[in-house]
């Protein structure tokens, strides 16, 4: 059955069959090799996207903006101190213009509510660039990488979570798995474990999109048993700025699940890969994680060894975020 995108919009992997899912990645993949060629279709050739941004960031702007430029769109950025959305004009009216001036929109902010009625009223494809909840370009972009570098079949890969489980990278990762029939542990302290209702909501829809011995499982636990046999260890920052008052707890909770060689070694698959969405605290080298130690407060969720290491995967990830971001736009408005 042929795939057809176009005049979608994408808010969460969730929306999607395991098809639809399976269309983008292959396309992602293709695109990624033309890039290296020096070949661009310029698919997207007089389009014009808007990319709204009320919570920074360095890989989803440049990864929307090389994407978009690459195929000859023309892009505009704004952010929460460029546009009157929800100050002098209501959501509503602001996605109402901006589907008369632009072909796609791009959110990254934090309700999902919000990148949810930008798609309800603009008439126009909107992209999830990150909500508190979800961030299904990053997903993508992790399935890629692991498919790039573990020579497995999708449903026979284990791909174990560290840290907390109830993140929107950690849920984000688990509605992939769903739909493409990924073993997901989530290998965190009890305190700041998955909400049940996304697991139950994760393993429904493993069994409606997935047949048999292809279906996702799903596991949150604290026992560092479940690493063993993992294929890609995947890790997230414990804190942001503007959350130091919380740090003093986080770092009890989870420095006894921060990624080291140790942690890799109990997977007992010296070919397992690490994983990470980035920005990360891997060393002392940034202001924050200089200054948390000198606190005492050691933030670091993976070493430097680690991150380091051949066996990481990160930059490659990073890169990745480009090529599937890029396949959603053309998917969705090409």
């Amino acid at each position: 059955m042929a795939v057809n995108l176009k005049g979608r919009s994408f808010l969460s992997i969730m929306d999607f069959t395991p098809q639809e899912v399976r269309y983008l990645l292959d396309l992602a993949h293709d695109l990624k090799s033309k890039k290296r060629a020096g070949i661009h279709n310029e698919g997207l050739a007089g389009k014009n996207i808007v990319l709204l941004f009320e919570k920074s960031s360095t890989r989803t702007r440049c990864a929307f903006e090389v994407a978009a430029l690459d195929e000859g769109a023309h892009v505009t950025f704004l952010d929460a101190n460029s546009s009157q959305m929800g100050n002098k004009e209501s959501l509503e009216d602001t996605a109402k213009v901006l589907g008369r001036y632009y072909d796609g929109i791009e959110y990254r902010g934090y309700d999902q509510e919000i990148v949810a009625d930008l798609a309800k009223y603009s008439g126009v494809p909107v992209w999830n660039g990150l909500t508190d909840v979800d961030h299904p370009t990053q997903s993508l972009a992790d399935i890629m990488t692991i498919e790039e570098y573990v020579q497995k079949p999708l449903n026979k890969i284990k791909l174990v979570f560290c840290g907390d489980t109830r993140n929107n990278v950690a849920y984000c990762l688990m509605y992939i798995c769903a739909k493409l029939g990924i073993d997901y542990v989530g290998f965190g302290p009890r305190e700041l474990k998955a909400a049940p209702e996304v697991v139950k909501r994760c393993e429904e829809a493993a069994k409606r999109t997935s047949a048999g011995a292809t279906t996702a499982t799903f596991t949150l636990t604290d026992d560092p048993a479940a690493l063993i046999g993992a294929d890609a260890i995947y890790t997230d920052i414990w804190a942001s700025m503007g959350e130091e008052a919380k740090i003093p707890e986080r770092v009890k909770l989870l420095a006894p699940f921060r990624v080291t060689p140790e942690l890799m070694a109990k997977t007992k698959n010296p070919e397992c890969i690490f994983l990470h969405c980035l920005p990360s605290f891997h060393d002392f080298n940034t202001t924050m994680a200089k200054k948390q130690m000198d606190l005492g407060y050691d933030i670091r969720e993976v070493t430097d060894e680690v991150f380091q290491s051949d066996n990481s995967r990160v930059f490659d990830q990073a890169e990745n975020r480009m090529h599937t971001i890029k396949a959603v736009m053309l998917a969705t408005m090409g």
